[in-house]
């Protein structure tokens, strides 16, 4: 098959790709200008299409013909979107539904979308959650996550769009920017090898469900051959980690005590969210494959890499 990957010069995009290309599909890559070109294929292979996701000029000629479409585009993070959701609306939400509109023209063609396994639920009635849970954000990057799963069920309905939503957990592995504010543990990881202070938010009591890139990907894969009634599945670990066990995890790694400090909790984190995975396992005869050790001592050899 030929697959857009909105998004696939990212973290998430670019491991996504390569697993696409080793399936032996065909990729276009749309993503920013000026995006670091992480991999090489034959042109018939593998193309890249530099765009602004807003703008449908540049989203029409991506979407041509691509049989099935990875959005994993998102212009906010958790921690921020709560400032301006007016922005998160319009780049997100009303951006998707130009990229629906698009695809609902061509025939065969399937959208899996990337959702947010932590940001959708809110705070849990009990852990772990699986996809019947209560759905009620408390950032508006959950909101707009959200708003465009239930797009995609409508388009569904109206004009028989095919789609498959994976709300996924907290990915971490190679590749993921230290620099951002987003994915804890490659960022902990960066700064812990570095012998840079780690400031937690709160008293590090945060649990989160991490899975190492590879796993997540592994699911996106088989999602694009997916064809039963069940359309939404989490894809996490299965696990909970707070973030002191996740301090105490990588001084063992490294072999030596970590350096942190506290700061006041953020009104956007949830006191735990581990997600219930055992549909995908039942649907998608998926499961995570890697255990949390050995995703933080691969990071942390690309990131050893990175600084030689």
């Amino acid at each position: 098959m030929k697959c857009l990957v909105l998004g696939g010069g990212g973290f998430l995009g670019s491991h996504l790709s390569q697993a696409l290309l080793e399936a032996g599909h065909t990729v276009r890559i749309f993503d920013l200008p000026h995006r670091k070109r992480f991999a090489a294929a034959p042109p018939q292979r593998l193309e890249w299409v530099e765009g602004d996701f807003a703008n449908p000029d540049d989203l029409e000629p991506a979407v041509s013909g691509c049989d099935i479409l990875y959005h994993l585009v998102c212009t906010t993070l958790p921690s921020s979107s709560n400032e301006n959701p007016a922005y998160d609306v319009e780049t997100n939400v009303v951006s998707t539904l130009r990229l629906l509109d698009l695809a609902r023209k061509k025939r065969g063609v399937k959208v899996i979308f990337v959702s947010s396994g932590g940001t959708v639920y809110g705070i849990p009635e009990s852990v772990p959650l699986d996809e019947s849970h209560p759905t009620n954000p408390i950032c508006s990057y959950g909101v707009t996550k959200l708003a465009v799963e239930k797009y995609l069920f409508l388009y569904r309905q109206l004009y028989g769009l095919d789609s498959c939503v994976l709300r996924l957990a907290n990915p971490f592995g190679e590749r993921q920017e230290a620099s951002v504010l987003q994915g804890a543990v490659s960022v902990f990881l960066n700064k812990a090898f570095h012998d840079e202070v780690i400031e937690i938010w709160g008293d590090g009591s945060v649990i989160r469900d991490y899975i190492y890139v590879k796993d997540a990907v592994d699911a996106l894969v088989r999602a694009a051959e997916h064809s039963g009634k069940d359309r939404l599945f989490n894809i996490g670990s299965g696990q909970g980690r707070s973030l002191n066990e996740i301090l105490s995890e990588i001084g063992q790694v490294l072999g030596r005590p970590v350096r942190h400090a506290f700061a006041p909790a953020r009104a956007c984190d949830v006191p735990a969210n581990v997600l219930d995975i055992s549909l995908a396992r039942k649907s998608l005869g998926w499961r995570p494959r890697t255990s949390f050790q050995e995703g933080l001592r691969a990071t942390l050899a690309w990131i050893k890499k990175g600084s030689s």
